[in-house]
């Protein structure tokens, strides 16, 4: 099995694609955790559109799809708060924290201490506190993620969903694997119930660059 840190079942374009221009931008990301024995499925979906700011839809959200159907929304206007790695799996937003630092990751003690509404998401790590202020549902979740396969050969360099296509200007990716399989370990508090898991298995995607406004997860 692929070490967590190994850039062996890391897929291209798994890094932040807005290139700091004032035009219409959409990405987002999706994880999702199965729990056999609950028969149960998480989905947690994260977004990030006209990150420069000032435009009408500015602005990042985070979804959770739990149990029994059951949804979650928060909204986070703040884009200078959303942070992402260009170069791998990595991000963040922080919604309602008393840090006064530029955000980024942290250490999972730091932040649950210091970030009261927010998230943040790598390759092997999915961390976040969210309330829906319409509604008042909450959920927690705190686990490490263990990847499996990427897209493409295992044990050999990852390939892009849409092959070749996606390296071509006019062709920018909408729609990604970055984990077609792996497993997670940790716990998630839905509405205060706590679900605690080991080996379940995971999956991961991210969808929706480039100039148009893309309204879903793939």
């Amino acid at each position: 099995m692929n070490s967590p840190n190994s850039n062996v079942w890391q897929t291209p374009h798994s890094g932040y694609h807005w290139d700091g221009s004032d035009r219409r931008f959409f990405e987002g990301w999706y994880y999702r955790v199965t729990l056999p024995e609950e028969r149960q499925t998480f989905a947690f979906m994260y977004s990030i559109e006209d990150p420069v700011g000032g435009h009408p839809h500015s602005g990042g959200g985070a979804q959770v799809l739990g149990p029994e159907d059951g949804y979650l929304c928060a909204f986070f206007p703040d884009v200078n708060q959303f942070w992402a790695d260009p170069e791998i799996l990595a991000l963040g937003h922080w919604g309602e924290t008393d840090l006064k630092s530029a955000p980024g990751v942290l250490n999972p003690d730091l932040f649950d201490r210091h970030i009261q509404q927010g998230y943040q998401a790598t390759a092997t790590w999915q961390q976040g506190s969210l309330i829906d202020l319409e509604t008042q549902q909450t959920c927690r979740w705190h686990y490490e993620i263990q990847p499996v396969y990427g897209w493409g050969t295992p044990e050999q360099t990852q390939q892009s969903t849409a092959g070749w296509l996606s390296f071509l200007p006019i062709f920018e990716p909408g729609w990604q694997i970055l984990m077609a399989h792996g497993y997670a370990r940790g716990w998630i508090e839905w509405q205060g119930q706590r679900y605690d898991f080991d080996q379940a298995p995971a999956y991961g995607e991210k969808t929706g660059v480039g100039l148009f406004r893309k309204n879903g997860f793939g």
